[in-house]
C-alpha cells in the first residue's frame, strides 16, 4: 500500500497563514548580534591590560571582545585596547589593532605614532585636553609609551599640555 505524504506550510516549518510572520525582522537589515556577557568583557577588559596569551585566547573563543567596553563608572569606558594603551603594553596594543580593535588617539600615541597623532590634533586641537579612560591624558599616553613616543610627549607638552590626569566630567 502506497502512502501519500503531503507537504504543509507546518510540516516545512512555516507559519500557517494568520500567524507570525516569515521573517522575525527584515531581511534586508543585518541580524542583531546577541549581547556578550557584562562579566566576560569586563574580564577582558581587565586582561588587556597586561596578559597577551589571555587575550589571544579569549578574542578566539568570542570575537566580538575585540571591541567591547566596560562602563569602569561614571560612563568612564574602557576597551582591552584602550587598557593596554594607559599601561603601555605595546605588544597587546599592537596584537589587538592588527586584529581589527578601533584605534583611538591616546593608544596611538603611546605607540609612538606620530604623524598621525599630529594630523589628529592639527584637525581637532581641542583633543589635547581630552580624556582617555580614567581621564588619562594624551600626555599620560606618551609618557607610558617611553622612546617611541618621546616626540609625541614633547609635542603635546609644547602645546600646552602639563596634566597627566584630567579631572572626569
Amino acid at each position: 500500500m502506497h502512502r501519500r505524504h503531503f507537504l504543509t506550510f507546518s510540516t516545512l516549518g512555516l507559519p500557517l497563514l494568520g500567524t507570525a510572520p516569515l521573517f522575525a525582522q527584515d531581511p534586508m537589515q543585518p541580524a542583531k548580534p546577541t549581547q556578550i556577557a557584562p562579566e566576560l568583557v569586563k574580564e577582558f577588559v581587565r586582561v588587556g591590560h597586561n596578559n597577551l596569551p589571555e587575550v589571544q585566547r579569549m578574542l578566539k573563543e568570542q570575537p566580538g571582545l575585540l571591541n567591547a567596553s566596560w562602563d569602569v563608572g561614571g560612563g568612564d569606558f574602557e576597551t582591552a585596547l584602550e587598557g593596554a594603551g594607559h599601561v603601555g603594553d605595546r605588544e597587546i596594543a599592537e596584537y589587538l589593532i592588527g586584529q581589527g580593535a578601533r584605534a583611538n588617539i591616546f593608544v596611538l600615541t603611546m605607540l609612538g605614532r606620530t604623524t598621525e597623532v599630529k594630523a589628529l590634533l592639527s584637525a581637532f586641537p581641542n583633543l589635547l585636553r581630552s580624556n582617555g579612560p580614567h581621564g588619562l591624558t594624551l600626555l599620560h599616553h606618551a609618557t607610558r609609551g617611553g622612546e617611541p613616543a618621546k616626540e609625541l610627549a614633547e609635542h603635546v607638552r609644547a602645546l600646552g599640555l602639563t596634566d597627566m590626569k584630567l579631572s572626569m566630567p
